[in-house]
């Protein structure tokens, strides 16, 4: 489930170690550097970009998946990351367990039956984030990090690299969280490190929490509307504000609407407040009225499903 993961570690960690002597040794492409008077060295090592100095070195910039399995399109379980750590240590020469972690993205594909448009067109608000729908795919941007929606081949295919044949002619769906500030007090540890990341009760924490803001996003356009609920007219008028609201493009397209029409006066302040509280209100609407559309009940069992079975 892990992909992007950027490490640094100091010299104290990695036990006296001279970098700039040692590390020219197992990197290609390498660079000298001086910045502020400070000498230092970058270079490649499979996909990942690694600098240092005389008190620190840094990986990151790649996916630690591909640098493992050979592509990101693999899930990499805990087992997985275990190895690929000790593969990092092994090559570096340097114990990256006892690195410190400063990205991490948790991720993973699902083959989907629909184009992939067709979910990130039902995934709507989420708290305390800022939905963000680009050409690429679908992101919400929260204080410290981000969760990602997109088309994984054609992003494949936009970078020029080869899609595995399982994926080819499919269409797949990534979703990825990823962590860029503060991971630390944000998942509630003193610190993260290359150790950490496969360990068990850690390792489920992160998965839950991956299922967990997916699970709290609203979606839009998640109803069939079931006529054979309505047996009163006051359920009537309850389905028939949810069909307004389908209709008009679900709800974060109808409170665009009622934005709009405050902004050129259409509406007053109190008037667009009361009608983005009915909106919200019937989007809640839930008792047997409606049943869950068929793709986002898909998408729901799929990322449940990911996360039953760690490795």
């Amino acid at each position: 489930m892990f992909d992007t993961v950027n490490f640094k570690i100091t010299q104290v960690e990695a036990g006296g170690v001279d970098f700039l002597e040692e590390l020219p040794c197992y990197l290609e492409n390498v660079g000298e550097h001086l910045y502020n008077g400070v000498a230092s060295i970058s270079g490649d090592l499979k996909g990942l970009k690694v600098t240092a100095n005389r008190f620190q070195v840094k990986v990151k910039d790649g996916s630690l998946c591909k640098f493992a399995l050979g592509d990101n399109l693999k899930t990499m379980g805990r087992k997985d990351t275990q190895r690929a750590v000790e593969l990092l240590s092994d090559t570096l020469h340097l114990p990256m367990r006892k690195a410190v972690v400063t990205r991490l993205d948790v991720a993973q594909n699902f083959i989907v039956k629909h184009p992939v448009s067709v979910y990130l067109n039902q995934l709507g608000l989420l708290k305390n984030a800022v939905r963000l729908m680009e050409p690429d795919g679908l992101y919400y941007s929260q204080k410290e990090g981000r969760l990602c929606f997109y088309d994984k081949v054609k992003e494949q295919r936009n970078h020029r690299e080869p899609v595995p044949e399982l994926y080819k002619g499919r269409n797949v769906l990534r979703y990825e969280q990823r962590y860029t500030g503060k991971i630390a007090s944000r998942l509630g540890v003193p610190e993260v490190t290359g150790g950490l990341l496969y360990d068990e009760h850690f390792y489920i924490k992160l998965l839950n929490r991956w299922k967990d803001t997916y699970q709290a996003i609203q979606k839009i356009n998640d109803l069939t509307l079931n006529f054979d609920a309505v047996k009163t007219m006051k359920n009537f008028d309850k389905i028939a504000r949810i069909a307004l609201i389908e209709r008009m493009g679900g709800e974060l397209e109808l409170i665009a609407k009622i934005n709009d029409a405050q902004k050129r006066g259409d509406l007053t302040k109190k008037q667009a407040f009361d009608f983005r509280k009915r909106v919200k209100e019937a989007c809640k609407i839930k008792e047997g009225f409606a049943v869950p559309n068929e793709a986002i009940k898909e998408l729901d069992k799929k990322v449940l499903e990911a996360v039953m079975y760690y490795r």
